[in-house]
């Protein structure tokens, strides 16, 4: 399905502004840049690979608009910035080169999502776009990922919208939670643009707005007699039960959105069983997250589904993720000059980069390792793969159910040590050795540099 255009300006300043410096001061190289996370969120051992859907269609569509850059040329910052500048960004598309991990892959740190190419200018003013793309979905299919762990086979649905930062965020969510392993949304725009099932039950101010609770349960049922799922704490849950079974309805599920969701839960499905209400499923929500679901779910709980909200779209507990866009080489001519980042603690590998997973006999993932791109290691997979050249798609992205299912799969390959909600085990990941001298012949490089400006 088609969407508007995003706009150019979605960037910080300081891309433009490079932009313009590179412009004015004639360094017009192709460049390299490179998309990783540099450490995991508290208490995750992985993270799933999602938004690169989204990324290719911001790269495919980039221009700005004769109303974006004028209001560029009258922005003070930009006073001293020629006229030629500002033509140059009229005619600008994105011409590059783009190698990602599939979305659905799991992930850790140091490990590029991500490697970008092409002219400098081009691949400098959409750090901030893809950062931001790649890290809010890859946030969210990972929580979701271990919410629908938790619930050990039972139906999750995403519920967060109304929480979400933004609508927008809310859209972008639902399909990161989907990509993550929900079986739907509540976001009827997120149903619309990328084909999700979506689900409601109803609210307590549809039950508030009848004289009679019972009431309410009838002519919702009688508008919704497949679909009904009626909320049952507004007043006394176990009474509402009673009322149900009484008036001889037979909803899809009831909703317990508080109260003790074990002790509840348990109640309830004795008196629908006893009512003869047995296909009746059992519906929780209400600040549920991985832990709430695992720790209900061991005590014994009797639910059939769950919608997660605030926690899932916002990542509650780790709403975060320390994405970074890196330049690691530039080629003013045939040969790549390699750069690296050398500070202490944010030390960065130089090179464009390949990342091959391997597994035990027994086809569990084992260890990485980052290589430099044209390393071969034949026992390993190599996890990033070319998608897009010369600004356009090398392939149709696949259905979002398929990468569901390629998550799944990936994340049944993961031992469990790294899946643990509290402590994981740290996956193995180390660069090869052949990177590992590339930055070492940089950081020589360097101190030669500094030697021959600053001799004794």
């Amino acid at each position: 399905m088609e969407r508007p255009r995003e706009s150019a300006l979605l960037t910080d300043l300081y891309e433009l502004t490079m932009a313009a410096a590179y412009f004015e001061n004639d360094l017009r190289p192709q460049a390299t840049f490179e998309l990783f996370v540099r450490k995991l969120p508290a208490n995750r051992g992985y993270l799933v690979a999602a938004g690169l859907e989204q990324a290719l269609d911001y790269l495919e569509a980039l221009r700005f608009t004769e109303e974006e850059v004028d209001f560029l040329r009258r922005h003070p910052v930009f006073a001293n910035v020629g006229d030629g500048f500002f033509s140059y960004l009229k005619s600008l598309r994105f011409t590059g080169e783009v190698w990602a991990v599939p979305e659905g892959t799991p992930v850790f740190s140091e490990e590029p999502l991500l490697r970008v190419r092409g002219p400098i200018i081009e691949a400098q003013i959409v750090e901030t776009f893809l950062i931001t793309t790649l890290a809010f979905q890859t946030l969210v299919a990972t929580k979701a990922a271990r919410v629908v762990e938790a619930a050990q086979g039972r139906s999750v649905v995403e519920f967060g919208t109304r929480r979400a930062h933004g609508p927008e965020a809310g859209v972008l969510a639902a399909r990161a939670a989907f990509l993550g392993g929900c079986i739907g949304t509540s976001n009827v725009e997120a149903g619309r643009r990328f084909g999700l099932p979506t689900y409601g039950t109803v609210a307590h101010s549809f039950v508030m707005a009848y004289e009679d609770e019972a009431e309410s349960f009838r002519q919702f049922q009688q508008v919704f007699p497949e679909h009904a799922i009626l909320l049952v704490d507004t007043y006394d849950t176990l009474a509402a039960i009673d009322k149900i079974v009484q008036a001889g309805m037979r909803p899809q599920g009831v909703r317990l959105d508080s109260g003790d969701l074990v002790e509840l839960s348990k109640a309830v499905r004795r008196r629908l069983d006893a009512g003869g209400l047995k296909e009746t499923k059992i519906f929780a929500s209400g600040d549920l997250n991985e832990y709430a679901i695992r720790d209900a779910l061991a005590r014994g709980a009797q639910l059939d589904f769950f919608g997660v909200g605030t926690e899932l779209a916002t990542s509650k507990d780790a709403p975060a993720l320390g994405g970074v866009y890196k330049l690691v080489e530039v080629i003013p001519e045939a040969e790549p000059r390699y750069r690296a980042k050398l500070s202490e603690d944010k030390v960065t590998y130089p090179g464009r980069k390949q990342v091959f997973r391997f597994r035990d006999p027994q086809g569990f993932y084992d260890h990485d390792v980052i290589a430099r791109e044209e390393e071969s290691y034949p026992e390993g997979e190599p996890l990033l793969g070319c998608v897009l050249r010369e600004g356009r798609r090398t392939a149709a992205s696949p259905p979002l159910k398929e990468i569901q299912e390629r998550a799944r799969e990936n994340l049944r390959r993961l031992p469990e040590r790294y899946k643990q909600f509290e402590n994981p085990a740290d996956y193995p990941v180390r660069p090869s050795g052949a990177l590992e001298e590339l930055l070492e012949e940089v950081r020589q490089k360097m101190v030669e540099a500094e030697a021959k400006k600053n001799p004794e």
